[in-house]
């Protein structure tokens, strides 16, 4: 669909069914692991010994119970980070499972977690750095050979894998050389390999950072981005870009918020104290899938191999948190949609479905209310648009009013996209009206409009 832009015709970028998908996943698990486990560093030099990598009761089962138990979709493992160390016998390094004494060196952290993810219905991610500072081929045109043929070395054994995690970081290798990444054809081979993969990185070309690790996406968060000139790493784009997109984005790149349950990203002992409680990872929720993006929380095994407790009573009580959100809490009301001057009740607004809902065409005066039987207390909002089509709203203002017609308190917002959840003092309304006050292009289609009642703590600070 062609919308005006600043006088010109603006193309509106539409996600794939891929990135459909990836935009339901949500909220799913990062999981540093490595010989930094077992150093108490976070960024591994490469010269480690393997035998430091010896977790003593490794289980990947329990990674997925929690995960599952936590509402979590997937999982996205360090299946090589900076150090180099892979945590699957790779025929093309000498700095692998393989040689550590885990397991008398028959070990495979990816087969084992890839299969269980199977059997739990989670999906498989892997984080692979083209980053290594242990390999001798480092910095030499021979390495793009060597990093590819490790893309095709976990695709073609430890598949279907949901999504591919790329940062930017590039330091010096063994030989005190930095590599020149050969993206254009990793990109190219993963596609051949794998066209269902979600590739992530600063520019995509699936999904995006969100500029910062502390979880956050943008108040106001576009769906789209544009690339042209900018590289993943230090030639990024800058990071409030990243934070917010382009509302006029050539590309649809939306963007996935990383942050850890703890301090750092790898296990370190003394942050056993330090785990971010479950009302914590809630606000986290709020200010990443309630801005539209989806969320990537790092929960790292510890030297054994396993969660620890203390992580894992947080994701249980994050989850219960969650449940605050669920249909079965939803606060009754009808929804009346003006058009026109034309009133239609939908009942398709007040479902789950983000395929059904309604339309609504501008610039003609149009609204969508929430009526409720008797007067209400809320401090919850809940709204998303159906995608599939383009993300359109720029900006929109809530309205609650008393049983009388006065108007209680006016919520401003910008951007809704997959998800916006709005969050403001408990009030006793009898009616919310949605006015959406600017757009991308014509028409909204607006797929969900719910009322809670959330716990007061949980309300965003």
């Amino acid at each position: 669909m062609l919308a005006c832009c600043t006088g010109l015709l603006y193309a509106q970028p539409r996600p794939t069914a891929t990135q459909q998908a990836w935009h339901q996943q949500e909220f799913y698990l990062f999981m540093h692991f490595g010989p930094n486990t077992f150093t108490g560093k976070e960024w591994g030099h490469g010269d480690e010994k393997t035998e430091v990598f010896n977790p003593t009761a490794l289980d990947t089962e329990q990674w997925c119970r929690v995960a599952k138990a936590a509402g979590a979709t997937g999982i996205i493992i360090t299946a090589k980070h900076h150090d180099g160390f892979c945590l699957w016998p790779s025929a093309y390094s000498t700095h692998t499972v393989r040689e550590s004494k885990w397991r008398n060196g028959k070990g495979d952290v990816l087969k084992e977690l890839s299969a269980s993810c199977r059997k739990w219905g989670l999906k498989f991610g892997v984080y692979l750095s083209p980053w290594d500072r242990n390999h001798p081929s480092y910095g030499t045109p021979a390495y793009n050979d060597v990093y590819a043929n490790t893309l095709k070395e976990i695709f073609a054994n430890y598949g279907p894998i949901w999504e591919l995690w790329w940062d930017g970081a590039n330091g010096e290798g063994p030989n005190g050389k930095r590599q020149v990444y050969d993206f254009p054809r990793f990109e190219k081979l993963v596609r051949q390999l794998s066209p269902n993969t979600v590739i992530f990185s600063d520019i995509g070309p699936d999904t995006r950072w969100v500029g910062n690790e502390s979880g956050i996406a943008g108040t106001t968060n576009w769906n789209t981005l544009d690339t042209a000139g900018f590289q993943r790493g230090q030639g990024g784009p800058p990071t409030d870009t990243l934070n917010s997109g382009n509302r006029y984005g050539r590309h649809w790149i939306p963007a996935e918020c990383d942050v850890s349950i703890r301090p750092g990203w790898f296990y370190h002992a003394e942050e056993d104290g330090k785990v971010k409680s479950g009302e914590t990872l809630f606000q986290l929720y709020l200010k990443s899938v309630g801005r539209g993006a989806n969320l990537l929380l790092n929960v790292p095994p510890d030297t054994r191999g396993l969660i620890h407790e203390n992580d894992s009573a947080a994701l249980v009580g994050f989850a219960q948190l969650r449940q605050q959100l669920d249909g079965k809490r939803q606060l009754a009301a009808t929804a009346t949609l003006l058009q026109h001057n034309i009133k239609k009740q939908v009942t398709a607004l007040l479902d789950q479905d983000l395929k059904t809902g309604v339309q609504i065409a501008l610039p003609a005066v149009s609204s969508v209310a929430l009526d409720f039987a008797k007067p209400t207390t809320l401090n919850c909002m809940l709204l998303a648009e159906d995608l599939r089509q383009g993300q359109a709203v720029a900006a929109f203002t809530l309205k609650l009013y008393d049983d009388k017609g006065e108007l209680l308190r006016s919520v401003a917002g910008t951007t809704i996209g997959q998800k916006r959840l709005l969050t403001f003092a408990a009030t006793t309304a009898s009616r919310v009206v949605l006015e959406i006050t600017d757009t991308n292009k014509l028409p909204v289609q607006l797929a969900s409009m719910q009322a809670y009642l959330l716990p007061a703590q949980l309300v965003e600070k």
